[in-house]
């Protein structure tokens, strides 16, 4: 039996070592400094023991066993090396050939209606994505199937080749991903903005990137700690992460302030609040955000070199699928957010108010399902570095619960806001003229308008309430405190309690409606505003006059179904009195012809003659009644008195005023004394021309509404010496 060589039990004490490390342990993490001076000790140990060993026991090898193991270990050497050969240079022939596929896929996408290019565009994205990652696939199957098949025993894979391949496929799967973005050779397919200089500059820093971080920590790493010391293997870690932060930072710095004004001009183009307040923030924190990833990913992975790769992607991941989903989803919400909902014209005609609402609460609600995105994204991401365990919170009862509650507001909220909505667009389509069911009355507009009020108060109250108990406010204090409450403002203010009865039942009896004329506290006047506890009067005068219906005892309507305009026309005591009534008919066909057609059209029935209504000091008096519509009784009653007075002139019949008889006394002979008649002013006689007193005065004046006109003496000049009856 040969003797085993040293180095072969090295190595398997070496990998025995090292696979205990491949396992996630709960301990607390070492220190960084002092996972570095464990990592450097060990690595200058292995390396001193290997010298020793090698200067020990160099002389005990055997010159016909050195070369076949160096041959054996060429051999294994150049096996790798066909397998990398194989892979890499079958996925750089398929790249070239692939470009035409890519083309056409560039090509179809800017092709038909302008919108639908934005779907075609991500079809085109995914399908070169497919491409690219289809060629991957055959390039990493083809170096599989020469390892299974041509290296080495078939159906066996050594695990320096196996390490490879795995490392081929995730590497280049994530370079593949990163044309996706940058797609430097086809802009249209391009995700990121960017002109071609830019992309084929990212997209190959970010390659280099992920192919050290990547061949290093999967590959290189792991193939050392099978054919050298463990510390070695964590040294390279070490090492590549060192190079792969230095190389991050220097990107960093040397960029910060290219990308920071290609950041600022993208927010300043962007119509959307929330992509202009990222990349605003983004501009000035980028640079930061890169060097404390890779600052990280350095310090955990020499804290804990074992684990520090899956938890970097694992999280890595995470944050990238919640950000990018979240911000996908917030920027679609914002878009659904700027544009403004457009109903139909045949919508818009029945309800004029409803697109504006629309508007206004849907804008609200995305807002809100916005900010509970965001977040969710933060909690996510949190999450995933292990700052919170939202996850583990999601899952415990204290989670369901939250979750739960937070869903039972919402739909309380919006079923709310859905019945709010309903009701004032019934309202609205009610009280719209344009709807098709003609103009509404005043007393449904009143009667709608109150709905809609209590409505609204009844909504927001049980809303609260309903919230108020979901998020596990006991309601009971507060509703036996409102009750309380209510009776002391009842008891306080009986007089609104008493408005607002009246009120009710005015309305439900349909007494007053808005632009009604009635008499209410004994003002009359039109009803401008008609509330639950009050109606506001404005009189001929213009006068606004407020009345609380706890001071309304009788209301009189004049604008009811129909009215009267009643006349009493004054004649002479000798006119007929049948030619009179007729001369009133006649005025009343007059008005039906009148030019005015309002005035036409407010006449209801025929005319009606009463007949002598009261015989008077000075004249006869005949009434007449015209039925007119509601509220048009004045503006008939005026027209007709204008014709009435047109007829009765032209017919020569007196319309007597009231008369006054001036007696001056007799003496006792029963002779009148004469009448001083005494001008003034510049009408007065002439000097030493005295009034003829021969004449005896006239016994009998008239003066219109009892008064007497003019400036004349009439007093009787009973004392007056020398004069002679």
């Amino acid at each position: 039996m040969p003797r085993q060589h040293p180095t072969l039990a090295r190595l398997l004490t070496a990998l025995i070592a090292f696979l205990p490390t491949l396992a996630v342990t709960q301990e607390e993490p070492a220190p960084p400094s002092r996972s570095i001076a464990e990592v450097t000790r060990g690595l200058a140990q292995a390396v001193g023991e290997q010298g020793s060993w090698l200067l020990a026991n160099l002389g005990e090898v055997e010159a016909d066993e050195l070369v076949p193991r160096f041959l054996a270990w060429a051999q294994e050497m150049t096996d790798l090396g066909l397998i990398i050969a194989i892979s890499v240079g079958l996925l750089l022939l398929l790249h070239p050939l692939g470009r035409p596929i890519f083309s056409r896929i560039e090509g179809w996408a800017q092709r038909g209606d302008t919108r639908l290019r934005s779907v075609r565009r991500t079809v085109g994205v995914l399908s070169a994505a497919a491409a690219d990652l289809i060629a991957l696939l055959i390039a990493w199957l083809a170096g599989y199937a020469i390892a299974l098949t041509v290296l080495g025993e078939t159906g066996s894979i050594e695990p320096r080749e196996s390490l490879f391949l795995n490392a081929f496929l995730l590497v280049e799967g994530a370079k593949a991903v990163l044309r996706i973005f940058f797609a430097p050779r086809n802009p249209q397919l391009r995700l990121v903005p960017s002109d071609d200089r830019r992309a084929l500059y990212w997209n190959g820093r970010l390659a280099r990137m992920a192919g050290l971080i990547g061949y290093g920590l999967l590959f290189l790493a792991p193939l050392i700690n099978l054919t050298g010391p463990a510390a070695l293997g964590r040294a390279t870690v070490v090492g590549v992460m060192v190079l792969a932060f230095l190389y991050a930072l220097f990107l960093a710095v040397h960029n910060r302030k290219q990308v920071r004004e290609r950041l600022q001009a993208g927010a300043a183009a962007s119509e959307l609040l929330f992509t202009r307040t990222l990349l605003t923030g983004l501009a000035w924190t980028w640079h930061w955000v890169v060097i404390l990833y890779f600052g990280t990913l350095t310090v955990v992975t020499i804290i804990e070199p074992a684990t520090a790769f899956a938890f970097m992607g694992r999280a890595t991941l995470q944050t990238a699928a919640a950000i990018g989903a979240g911000v996908f989803l917030v920027i679609s919400l914002d878009q659904a957010t700027a544009r403004r909902i457009q109903l139909s014209e045949t919508k818009r005609r029945h309800f004029p108010l409803l697109e504006q609402r629309l508007n206004a609460y849907i804008p609200m609600g995305l807002k809100a399902l916005r900010a509970g995105i965001t977040v969710a994204i933060i909690a996510t991401v949190l999450d995933a570095w292990r700052l919170i365990d939202f996850t583990g919170w999601l899952t415990s009862a204290a989670g369901l619960g939250t979750l739960g509650m937070l869903l039972s507001v919402t739909l309380v909220i919006l079923a709310a806001v859905a019945a709010w909505l309903l009701a004032t667009s019934y309202i609205e389509y009610r009280l719209n003229p344009d709807a098709g069911r003609g103009h509404p009355s005043a007393r449904e507009q009143t009667l709608l308008s109150l709905f809609r009020n209590a409505l609204a108060i009844t909504l927001v109250t049980l809303t609260a309430m309903i919230v108020l108990a979901e998020l596990g406010i006991n309601i009971g204090p507060l509703i036996a405190g409102a009750g309380v409450l209510g009776l002391a403002i009842g008891f306080g203010a009986q007089k609104l309690v008493q408005d607002i009865i009246t009120g009710v039942f005015i309305q439900l009896e349909n007494a007053i409606d808005v632009g009604d004329i009635i008499t209410a506290a004994g003002i009359t006047g039109t009803v401008e505003k008609l509330t639950i506890r009050s109606v506001n009067l404005r009189d001929l005068s213009g006068t606004y006059h407020f009345i609380p219906f706890s001071s309304v005892d009788s209301i009189s309507n004049f604008t009811r179904h129909f009215a009267y305009h009643v006349g009493s026309y004054g004649v002479a005591y000798r006119e007929d009195v049948d030619r009179v009534c007729r001369e009133l008919e006649a005025a009343y066909e007059d008005l039906k012809a009148h030019p005015d057609p309002e005035i036409r059209h407010a006449l209801y029935r025929d005319f009606v003659v009463d007949g002598v209504a009261d015989l008077g000091e000075s004249s006869v008096d005949i009434r007449v009644r015209i039925q007119t519509a509601p509220g048009m009784q004045w503006a008939v009653g005026r027209a007709y008195n204008a014709l009435v007075k047109k007829r009765l002139d032209a017919a020569g019949i007196e319309i007597p005023f009231p008369h006054r008889t001036i007696y001056f006394g007799e003496d006792p002979q029963g002779q009148a004394p004469p009448l001083r008649v005494q001008q003034s002013g510049a009408a007065a006689a002439p000097a030493g021309h005295a009034p003829d007193a021969g004449h005896a005065p006239t016994r009998t004046g008239s003066a219109q509404d009892g008064s007497a006109s003019g400036s004349a003496d009439t007093r009787p000049p009973y004392d007056a010496p020398g004069d002679d009856a």
